[in-house]
């Protein structure tokens, strides 16, 4: 089952994707969001795909496909070439840090590039949407039952606030609109093999980033026992779990986006995202 989500921020609704058509769910479902998923409301919900359901309207801006997470964990330097590329070790353990919830957009939403940036970058990543509560799982060979479903996550970036003004890299990752999500959410059942997906990313035409899941560090069942010993993931908290080599920091030299620039990206079976670049 795919979910979707639509109508103008603030006012979104829920919706499933049919036959790759969007209906509208939000006669039976009040939101996707840690409720919806903690009371086991996908279950309930695969009742209605073979039911009668409105069609969204012509048009209907598409939202992300999760109400604003909890938390929002994202894992760096997570494939080999794109540690290679930063110029930074492969780590021995996850790399862990936060954005704030207040990034997570639309997946056709413009990318703001902050006042006063210089470095705001791409990265294609694969979200993963928790789907219950998972504190202190004992092994990852239980963790991919505490998912519910993955999309695209882009993980935009502003290297001069991440790197060069000290401290942790919050600052470079939260601003506005920095983190595209959707256009749906893939459950669980539909991706079997979430280490086994390609994904790429253009900017004006020109493809950046090609890549594999099947190349990161850490796998995503890794991940969520990992996370899992340090915090409770709760049901809807979103991990974006790293991106392939390609990012604007490693060119020679770095290139970074401007206003006007428009960014491609997709991940297999999981569909694309498309953002314009405007200044904050």
């Amino acid at each position: 089952m795919k979910l979707i989500r639509f109508g103008q921020p603030g006012a979104e609704r829920p919706g499933i994707l049919v036959d790759g058509v969007r209906k509208d769910v939000s006669a039976h479902v009040s939101d996707f969001d840690r409720a919806f998923f903690q009371s086991g409301g996908l279950d309930r919900l695969a009742q209605l795909v073979t039911g009668t359901l409105p069609d969204v309207p012509e048009g209907a801006r598409w939202a992300a496909p999760v109400a604003r997470p909890g938390k929002v964990i994202c894992i760096g330097l997570n494939y080999s070439d794109h540690a290679k590329e930063s110029n930074m070790p492969i780590p021995a353990e996850p790399i862990v840090f936060q954005k704030g919830a207040n990034t997570v957009v639309g997946p056709y939403d413009p990318i703001l590039i902050p006042r006063r940036s210089e470095k705001t970058d791409w990265e294609v990543e694969l979200g993963v949407v928790i789907g219950r509560d998972a504190r202190y799982l004992e092994s990852a060979d239980v963790a991919l039952d505490y998912v519910s479903g993955y999309c695209i996550s882009h993980d935009v970036s502003e290297r001069a606030f991440q790197l060069e003004r000290g401290g942790q890299w919050t600052k470079g990752k939260s601003c506005d609109n920095f983190n595209p999500l959707g256009p749906w959410l893939s459950t669980a059942d539909e991706v079997p093999d979430p280490q086994a997906l390609s994904m790429e990313l253009s900017v004006n035409g020109r493809r950046m980033q090609t890549g594999s899941t099947a190349t990161m560090i850490f796998g995503v069942a890794y991940l969520v026992h990992y996370l899992s010993q340090f915090m409770t993931l709760e049901a809807g908290d979103l991990i974006s779990t790293g991106t392939p080599p390609g990012v604007g920091l490693g060119m020679k030299p770095p290139t970074y986006l401007r206003r006007g620039d428009v960014v491609d990206l997709s991940i297999e079976g999981l569909g694309c995202q498309r953002q314009v670049c405007e200044d904050a």
